[in-house]
């Protein structure tokens, strides 16, 4: 029975990881995968023992396939019976960044799109889609308006953004609104020509929305993980003085970011699942999964327990959950 595991978890050469906290007891990671066809997934019954499922979504296997390179940060969201996969990928038309949508019936795949184009266009480039459904019934989608073709005084910014969407989860009510940009001092370390707020993922506690997102450049040691609160879905959204929340003061740790957060097996503890360099010394985009505790302090603030490279005790389990790995 495996109780300790170390950082980071056997799920290499990847970025972006999300897990999903699946109705049949299993979670269930689609991360950016190494290749540019699609999605591949793992599925774990523990959060630190993993099998590879292969391909969850193809190009070639999708009539209505729409991207055609550069497909990065799925995020699975389960709703009445079925799987939508939101990701983002090059739109050939426009040659830009766009997020698309595919359903399956299984967590496992296969995704098949939609639509045969884009979930909507607001006219720019948009990367890293995050679905939240509502206690209220209402979905709202967050991503990221990407710097590549949002140009501020001068230099490259990437902008988090929010829009409701339709009970059908598939189209939007309106543009999205503007809800964080780069401006604090820990999200300017990668220079002046570009800036980022890009990852985003919202966590509810205690009636108020946590947006966390990351900052900086991917490829560089200094990216990190902050988070910005607010009263309703849609801002305003106000940005945590504490920040950043997860970050980088070793050497062996590089490039702690775009995370997601799920709960332990039994339900009791909260996990932020999180990538960072394979090489802490070169950086770049070879990346690994790591997965560390998350807590809300008794102010409300958030407070990870990491970055860690050291043992840690498994997720915790209820009695039934232990009899096997």
């Amino acid at each position: 029975m495996t109780v300790t595991y170390t950082n980071p978890i056997p799920i290499q050469n990847i970025g972006d990881p999300f897990i999903l906290k699946a109705s049949d007891g299993k979670y269930y990671c689609y991360p950016t995968s190494a290749v540019d066809d699609g999605f591949k997934a793992w599925s774990s019954m523990n959060l630190v023992d993993w099998k590879e499922e292969g391909f969850v979504y193809e190009k070639s296997k999708n009539a209505k396939a729409w991207g055609y390179k550069q497909f990065w940060a799925p995020e699975v969201v389960e709703f009445k019976g079925k799987y939508y996969m939101y990701y983002t990928a090059r739109w050939q038309e426009k040659d830009s960044l766009r997020i698309g949508v595919a359903v399956s019936d299984n967590p496992v795949g296969p995704f098949v799109d939609v639509f045969d184009q884009p979930m909507f266009d607001f006219g720019y480039a948009a990367i890293d889609a995050h679905l939240v459904l509502d206690e209220d019934g209402r979905s709202y989608l967050y991503y990221s308006r990407d710097c590549s073709e949002n140009v501020v005084d001068g230099r490259k910014e990437s902008h988090i953004y929010g829009v409701e969407l339709n009970s059908d989860l598939l189209t939007v009510k309106s543009e999205g609104h503007l809800l964080l940009k780069p401006d604090q001092e820990w999200e300017l370390k990668s220079g002046n020509e570009y800036r980022w707020n890009e990852g985003p993922f919202v966590v509810k506690h205690s009636g108020l929305y946590y947006l966390m997102y990351s900052a900086n450049c991917f490829a560089h040691r200094d990216y990190s993980v902050g988070y910005a609160v607010s009263k309703q879905p849609l801002g305003p959204f106000a940005k945590y003085e504490g920040n950043p929340i997860l970050f980088t003061d070793t050497p062996d740790i590089s490039g702690p970011g775009h995370h997601s957060v799920t709960e332990s097996p039994d339900g009791t503890e909260l996990f932020i699942i999180y990538h960072t360099h394979t090489d802490p010394q070169d950086g770049g985009g070879n990346r690994q999964v790591c997965l560390d505790r998350m807590s809300f302090r008794e102010d409300g603030s958030i407070e990870v327990h990491g970055p860690t490279i050291t043992e840690q005790s498994v997720p915790s389990r209820t009695n039934c959950q232990m009899g096997g790995s």
